[in-house]
C-alpha cells in the first residue's frame, strides 16, 4: 500500500508544478504587458515626441470651410501672371482657433484646363520610423525578459524535486 501512495504523489507532483508554471506564465504575462507599456509611454514622454504633428497633411484653404483673412499674390507655374490666393485663414472645424497659413513648400501649378492644383511635396517624417524601431524595440525586450524569466523558474521548480540519494536510510 505505501507503494502506490509514493506513486501518486510521484504523479500529481508533475501535474502541480505544470499549473503553477502556467499560473507564473499568466502572471509574468500580465506583468510584462503592464511594464512594456509603462516603458512605452514613458519613452513617448521623455522624447516629447507630438503624434499629431508626426502624420500630418499639407493645410490647404477650403472655401466651404474656412474664413479667408489675408490674400497674398502666388506665382503659378503655367501661369504668365501672379494669382491672388488666400495665405491666411481660419478654419471654421479646429476647436483650437488658431490661423492656418499657406505653407511655402507646396507649388501651385494651372492644369490644362485652367483651374489651380496644388503640388504637394512628400513629407517624410523620420521620427515616425524611430518611434516604429523603439516599439519593436520594447517589444522585443519585453518577450526576451518574459521567456528568461519563465526559463528560471522552470529550471527553480525543477530543481525543488524531491531528491533520493543514497545516504537517506
Amino acid at each position: 500500500m505505501g507503494a502506490a501512495k509514493a506513486e501518486s504523489a510521484q504523479s500529481v507532483e508533475p501535474e502541480e508544478r505544470a499549473r503553477r508554471l502556467t499560473r507564473y506564465t499568466y502572471g509574468v504575462s500580465a506583468a510584462m504587458i503592464l511594464l512594456c507599456n509603462a516603458v512605452f509611454l514613458l519613452g513617448l514622454w521623455g522624447s516629447g515626441i507630438n503624434l499629431d504633428g508626426l502624420i500630418r497633411t499639407p493645410d490647404l484653404f477650403d472655401p466651404a470651410r474656412d474664413i479667408c483673412l489675408r490674400l497674398s499674390w502666388q506665382k503659378v507655374t503655367g501661369a504668365a501672371e501672379p494669382v491672388r490666393l488666400c495665405q491666411e485663414w481660419i478654419n471654421l472645424s479646429d476647436p483650437s482657433g488658431d490661423t492656418h497659413v499657406f505653407q511655402r513648400d507646396v507649388a501651385v501649378v494651372q492644369g490644362a484646363d485652367g483651374k489651380l492644383y496644388f503640388d504637394q511635396p512628400a513629407r517624410v517624417d523620420y521620427r515616425l520610423f524611430l518611434l516604429g524601431a523603439f516599439v519593436v524595440a520594447v517589444i522585443a525586450g519585453g518577450l526576451k525578459l518574459k521567456r528568461h524569466l519563465i526559463a528560471r523558474y522552470r529550471l527553480r521548480l525543477d530543481g525543488s524535486e524531491p531528491r533520493t540519494s543514497a545516504m537517506s536510510p
